[in-house]
């Protein structure tokens, strides 16, 4: 049996608004499931690869909807825990015609916010050959930060790659200090470090690619890949380095989901022993091709339409 890509996170309900404006005049919703970590799960399956998500459900309906979300897109429901006490987490966003649109949690006091090493001890990390976590899941409590800590430290005990990508979030942390810290000693525990030019500017004071990168090098991380937005991204290891250019689109549609299809792209392709630079090419593509779609992870691509929008082919779109 091929090993997995295990991902750690909280999946969550998504009420998406039917019409454009605020979400408290959204005249109705469309139903979907949402979180940073299941989009990277359905990209990778997507792309042919098998992937395994540990998180923590309620025994309600959006737990339902999740789990059988998960079974339809092929990503493994094994590691999953549940909670007879506490309900799974759910999100509103807002329907814009440009940029970001609003977005509001109910999640404080999920189920997957009380998930705690007790919940993971069984868990087999020889059935995997490669974690990916991001800084969302450990902002929610005390408990999911030692999870992710736990986690990051049988990465190195197995000798599994552990990419780590820092999306921030300061509304969900007591303190941006507090923030700060975990993100730059979670990312000392990482070997690829996925963080974008805002980011590395509240968490080291820095924003030209090159004095990050060099930076967290400093720190012992083995591969830094700085997300430059359309203009691409930036990449440095201790024996190489370079610049890759974006992909041009039409439209911009939504940007929510797009850092998590450039973490698809590295991913997948670091699975696949591609070179670090056509890992962070395939990085930009699979996150220009997500802002063209309203969705946070519907028009995740196959890999023929994949090839097809990186051979730049104008119907790539058809035949998905």
């Amino acid at each position: 049996m091929s090993k997995k890509l295990l991902l750690v996170g909280e999946p969550m309900g998504l009420f998406i608004a039917q019409n454009i404006g605020k979400l408290e005049d959204a005249e109705g919703f469309s139903m979907s499931v949402a979180g940073a970590e299941f989009n990277v799960a359905v990209g990778i399956k997507r792309l042919g690869q098998e992937v395994s998500y540990l998180t923590k459900l309620g025994r309600d309906p959006f737990g339902k909807r999740i789990v059988n979300t998960m079974k339809q897109n092929g990503i493994s429901t094994d590691d999953i825990v549940y909670s007879d006490e506490k309900t799974t987490g759910f999100m509103l966003k807002g329907m814009v015609e440009n940029g970001d649109p609003d977005i509001f949690y109910f999640r404080k006091g999920s189920a997957a916010s009380t998930l705690s090493i007790e919940d993971i001890k069984n868990i087999d990390f020889n059935d995997f050959d490669f974690i990916h976590l991001t800084g969302i899941f450990p902002a929610l409590t005390q408990n999911t930060r030692e999870v992710c800590n736990f986690i990051a430290d049988k990465a190195k005990e197995y000798n599994i790659p552990l990419s780590f990508d820092p999306n921030l979030r300061p509304q969900l942390w007591k303190s941006e200090q507090e923030m700060i810290d975990f993100m730059n000693e979670m990312a000392k525990k990482c070997n690829i470090f996925l963080p974008g030019i805002e980011e590395s500017k509240l968490l080291i004071g820095e924003e030209k690619p090159e004095k990050i990168a060099e930076k967290y090098l400093a720190m012992g991380v083995k591969t830094v890949i700085i997300k430059l937005g359309a203009t691409g991204a930036y990449y440095k290891t201790q024996n190489e380095e370079g610049y890759v250019d974006g992909f041009k689109i039409d439209k911009v549609v939504d940007t929510v989901g797009a850092g998590d299809g450039f973490a698809v792209g590295v991913i997948s392709a670091m699975r696949e022993n591609l070179p670090i630079r056509e890992c962070v090419r395939r990085a930009a593509a699979i996150g220009a091709i997500q802002v063209t779609h309203k969705s946070d992870n519907e028009g995740l691509p196959t890999p023929k339409t994949l090839e097809k929008f990186m051979n730049g082919d104008k119907n790539w779109r058809e035949n998905k």
